[in-house]
This record gives structure tokens, sequence and C-alpha cells, in this order.
């Protein structure tokens, strides 16, 4: 019944039960322990180890006197961003899901490009780069500060476009033919400014999760560079790995 995942049984009723909660009413009551025990073959142990994981991540709760319930995590949005056989930009992948993005533009200019950004497009020091910050929200709320950098000599109308709406990724493959083939992302943790927290709706100093991402063609030459600052308690990254070849 239960499909096995690498790893500890645990994991494997914890990722069924996953999916089996997501589908029921919010509210609904599990069974008891025990009829749970028999229906997936393990312990009192392993179940109660799966169950720990999905109260942990806002899926159930458990309430003395009542059992355990179905709940919602308090994150309602994800992050995405999918590399996986494709490069999709954000606003795409998450426009599919079904989510209301919201875009405002808070800078778009020709800068001189940043030492960081430099390094991460190969450029040298004397180079110009567009530089675009946008405010993106999901359903009306504020999820991230998106910075985004692109060569001004490769990419020079992206200096005038309006990107209020619509994708970037989208944009530079329609108007650039641009070949996003490869992508290196790396997460890390700052903290909010206090321009930045204003515009997220979050306190000064608070944690952000920090996406920085450099899209390059298939001969490896970089493309783009991006870094998004998302709050983390409307906001997760998800990434698939795939592992043959493709």
């Amino acid at each position: 019944m239960v499909s096995p995942v690498p790893g500890p049984k645990y994991l494997s009723v914890r990722e069924h039960l996953r999916r089996r909660v997501a589908s029921l009413p919010e509210l609904t009551l599990l069974p008891p322990e025990p009829v749970l025990c028999a229906e997936y073959g393990v312990s009192r142990i392993t179940l109660r180890r799966a169950v720990d994981g999905l109260v942990a991540d806002g899926h159930l709760v458990r309430e003395q006197g009542r059992g355990t319930y179905v709940t919602r995590p308090a994150i309602r949005h994800e992050y995405r961003e999918s590399f996986v056989h494709r490069i999709a930009g954000w606003s795409s992948v998450m426009t599919e899901t079904g989510a209301q993005v919201g875009t405002t533009v808070l800078a778009q200019r020709v800068v001189p490009a940043p030492a960081a950004v430099a390094a991460e497009l190969g450029l040298d020091g004397a180079s110009d780069v567009i530089e675009l910050q946008r405010l993106r929200s999901v359903d009306g709320a504020p999820n991230h500060v998106a910075h985004s950098y692109l060569p001004a000599d490769r990419y020079p109308r992206a200096a005038e476009e309006d990107f209020s709406e619509g994708s970037l990724y989208a944009y530079l493959r329609r108007e650039y033919q641009a070949d996003l083939a490869h992508a290196r992302i790396v997460v890390d943790v700052g903290t909010a400014a206090p321009e930045e927290a204003t515009l997220l709706q979050v306190v000064a100093g608070s944690p952000l999760l920090v996406v920085r991402t450099t899209v390059r063609d298939t001969g490896g030459e970089p493309l783009l560079h991006s870094f998004s600052r998302l709050r983390p308690d409307v906001s997760q990254v998800e990434f698939e790995v795939s592992v043959n070849g493709r």
C-alpha cells in the first residue's frame, strides 16, 4: 500500500500520509493509531515519527482528548523555478499552478556591473549591466524582491521593456532567442534591511531566504544572474534533482 521511499520506513509512511491528508478536508480526524499501524504494517514508534514530521510541517495538528486532524500549512505559496528538463521563471511556474502573480518594478536601469555580478557573468570591470529590481507577490501578499542583472550589450532592449507582468526568461527567449540551458542555484540566509522589510511587510532584521541563480547557455556562457530575497513564512524553495543524465 505504501510506495517505498529510500531511507527509513517512517519516510515512506510520512510521504503516503502527506498525500493522503492533502486530499482530505480541513479538520478531518485521522483514524486512531492502532488502526493506522495495522494499515501501514508498522510499529507505533514508526507511525508517530511519520506523524511528527507532518505536524511539524503544518499538515496535521494533535489535540489532547480529540486526536490528530488535518490542517493546512502556514506556508501557502511556494517559490518555484523549474530547472528540470527546462528553464522556467518564477512567474511562469507560479501562474501554471493557478496562483495570482503580481509584479511591481522598483528599479530598471543601466549601471556598471557590481564586482560580484561581473564575476558571475564573466564580465570585465568596465562592463555595464541592466539592473532590474521587482517586488513579486502571490495572491496579493508580498513574497520576495527579485534582483536581475543582464549584460547591457547583449540585451539592450531589456532596459526599456515593461516587466510589470510576464516572465523575464520568456522575454529573453522571445526577443533574443536566448539559449537558457543550465542554471546554478545557491540558497543561503540573509536579513531584511529597513526598506526591504517595508516592501515585504516584515520586521527589519527578520531572516530572509536568499536564492542566487546564474543561467548559462548550452556552451556554458553565462547569460544572466539574479538573486531573490524571500519571506520564509510564505515561501519555500523546491529542488528536483535528476540523476538519469538528462
